[in-house]
């Protein structure tokens, strides 16, 4: 694995592939979240939370691949920028880097990191919490005071303005990230056709509506607990 992965097409190819891994559960993570929303007092949201909860697949699989494809995308990230900077026998100083990429793609370490922030933010939250009731404390219930309790967390959590303004700000960043990404990716796989255009735009509009969607429900739930 770490033979093929010292090409630099292979850690191209490599880093797309956990991108597309991470986009597809960030908009299943929007899909439930958004049901959060509806007028029915998180019945839904709480049905639905329960069951990726407790179901095995989810916990004893699918939980543990997408932790180690966050850590694998960021790692092999940081490792992508090392090169190029090392690779590049010309500075940016030199030769107007500006003119030949978008500042996206010059800041992706940094927007990367302030995502990376978010993520711990978020475990402190919402993960560690969990895993604390459901391991240590051995309850599996999803029950308080006789209710499922998953939509009373998530309102508690956002009762704080200051930690409402930091999910809007990282999800601002998580929107500059993806709109230079979700096209990078498709590059990095040969995905240069007839569809092009159209993955552009589809891209672009991913990009800006998912996080656009989240920081919504984040301020939907300050304001309406």
């Amino acid at each position: 694995m770490g033979g093929i992965l010292n090409s630099s097409i292979a850690r191209k190819f490599a880093m797309a592939l956990s991108a597309f891994f991470l986009m597809f559960f960030l908009l299943q993570h929007f899909v439930i979240n958004i049901t959060s929303i509806l007028p029915n007092n998180g019945k839904t949201f709480n049905e639905i939370s329960h069951f990726m909860g407790t179901n095995p697949l989810i916990q004893y699989v699918m939980q543990p691949v997408l932790i180690f494809g966050v850590v694998f995308h960021f790692v092999m990230g940081f490792i992508l920028e090392l090169k190029n900077n090392s690779a590049r026998t010309v500075k940016y100083a030199k030769n107007n880097g500006a003119a030949n990429s978008t500042w996206m793609s010059r800041n992706m370490i940094w927007s990367g990191l302030a995502i990376l922030a978010f993520i711990v933010l978020h475990f402190i939250d919402f993960w560690f919490p969990e895993i604390n009731t459901k391991f240590i404390q051995g309850d599996w219930s999803g029950m308080h005071n006789g209710e499922y309790r998953y939509f009373e967390e998530l309102q508690h959590k956002f009762l704080n303005p200051a930690r409402v303004g930091a999910y809007v700000v990282a999800f601002g960043f998580l929107a500059m990230h993806l709109l230079h990404g979700f096209n990078s990716a498709f590059q990095s796989v040969g995905a240069n056709n007839k569809y092009t255009k159209g993955l552009k735009t589809f891209g672009k509009l991913y990009a800006i509506l998912i996080p656009l969607g989240f920081a919504a429900i984040a301020i939907f739930h300050h304001f309406n607990h």
